[in-house]
């Protein structure tokens, strides 16, 4: 056997090259699990276009794709990652110029206001508060001002809300923040961005009046990057027709052109996307829908804060999100006090195998993100939660017997 390099050579941070033993638990908040039936999805070889095939699988996923919105009047599918769904929207919900509001809570709501000023758009943010979901009080306070200093047609044009931020783990209220834009008596379009969100916490652009939901295919869809979707209203429709936004592969009244296929598309259709959303969309049927889908996010997500109470039993750890309402059931954010979050990351993925997100903005070193979305079932969870406590108790970081209580709330919640 050939010896491996002296210690001496070993840098600080050493890169094990070899893979860990076993399969790797991905609990880092996107991409997250493919199940292999999505997997398997990628190997379909392509169709003609003018293959009927192609035509049936597209007009099947359009028949779907609404109810995943609850219920989008239409939607619009990019082949790109979900900056480009948020790119879409600016472009299509107002001109260069015009003034938005976007509710901040952390570093992606925060990424999507800079986009906005890149892109001309005169941006508008509430206070961010890292350990909180945006105030719907402090949204209504911005559009009754603005009602009172402007005529119509009113400068803000639209509300823009993560409904998720996966850099903290909070959840926001849609539904209040519905209310605190009807009681302001303000005709902003409500957007919200879902890409965390779909598929692991309930929304309803009925019932909370969403105008556009924002959502992409690597986090609750459980499969990899590359296409973002854009549930729309019948007033986002309209308001895409209005705005003078030069564009043209974002544009919307473009792709729900129906006179021909690839314009869904602006171009070449993604075929071996589309053959995995419609294998992802049957795993959510076959699990009995999404209300089905939510319970088990919801779930998951009552183990991993039961985890973190019991090593906070006897160590620094903390759920970043204060208010139990707000918590995300897609990925939770923990506090590690002064303990050295990034050694734990290192250790968890480089020795264990599982692989988590790291702290950001204020929290960068001092949290670690563990996601419980996709395609995920009690062992695996589990087994996640027991590697970051092996971590723990490699690296000598105090704490307390987190895997028991998170195995209690499981089995309290499985049944016979």
């Amino acid at each position: 056997m050939t010896p491996g390099p002296a210690a001496s050579d070993a840098q600080d941070t050493p890169h094990y090259a070899a893979p860990v033993p076993g399969r790797d638990f991905i609990q880092n908040p996107g991409p997250t699990n493919i199940p292999d039936a999505v997997l398997e999805a990628f190997r379909r070889p392509p169709v003609d276009w003018a293959d009927p095939r192609l035509a049936d699988l597209v007009e099947g996923l359009w028949a779907d794709l609404p109810g995943l919105f609850d219920t989008a009047d239409d939607v619009v599918v990019y082949t790109a990652v979900g900056h480009g769904a948020w790119e879409g929207t600016f472009a299509n919900v107002a001109a260069p110029g015009d003034r938005l509001l976007v509710a901040t809570s952390g570093l992606f709501a925060l990424a999507w206001a800079r986009m906005g000023r890149d892109l001309g758009y005169e941006i508008e943010t509430t206070p961010v508060d890292l350990r909180r979901p945006p105030s719907p009080d402090a949204i209504g306070e911005i559009l009754a001002r603005d009602l009172a200093d402007n005529p119509p047609p009113r400068r803000i044009r639209a509300v823009l809300v993560a409904h998720t931020e996966t850099s903290t783990g909070t959840r926001a209220d849609l539904g209040a923040i519905r209310r605190a834009i009807d009681a302001a008596g303000h005709d902003a379009l409500f957007v919200v961005d879902a890409i965390a969100s779909l598929g692991t916490d309930p929304l309803s652009m009925t019932d909370d009046g969403i105008d556009v939901v924002l959502a992409a295919s690597q986090k609750g869809l459980m499969m990899p990057p590359g296409l973002s979707l854009c549930g729309l209203s019948e007033r986002a429709i309209e308001r895409s027709h209005e705005v003078a936004t030069p564009r043209a592969y974002w544009s919307w009244p473009s792709r729900l052109d129906r006179s021909a296929l690839y314009l869904r598309f602006g171009g070449t259709p993604p075929e071996q996307h589309l053959y995995a959303l419609r294998a992802a969309l049957d795993l959510i049927a076959g699990e009995g829908g999404l209300d089905a889908v939510h319970r088990r996010h919801r779930r998951f997500a009552g183990a991993v804060h039961a985890a973190v109470t019991g090593w906070a039993s006897d160590g620094p750890w903390e759920i970043n999100a204060v208010d139990p309402a707000s918590r995300s059931a897609a990925v939770t954010c923990i506090r590690t006090g002064d303990l050295d979050a990034d050694a734990l990351i290192r250790t968890s993925r480089d020795r264990l195998g599982v692989s988590l997100g790291s702290g950001m903005l204020e929290l960068a070193g001092r949290a670690f993100r563990f996601a419980h979305m996709g395609d995920l079932n009690e062992p695996m969870l589990l087994g996640a939660l027991g590697g970051v406590e092996v971590a723990m108790t490699a690296l000598g970081f105090p704490h307390g017997d987190g895997l028991g209580p998170a195995v209690a709330h499981l089995g309290a919640s499985v049944g016979p």
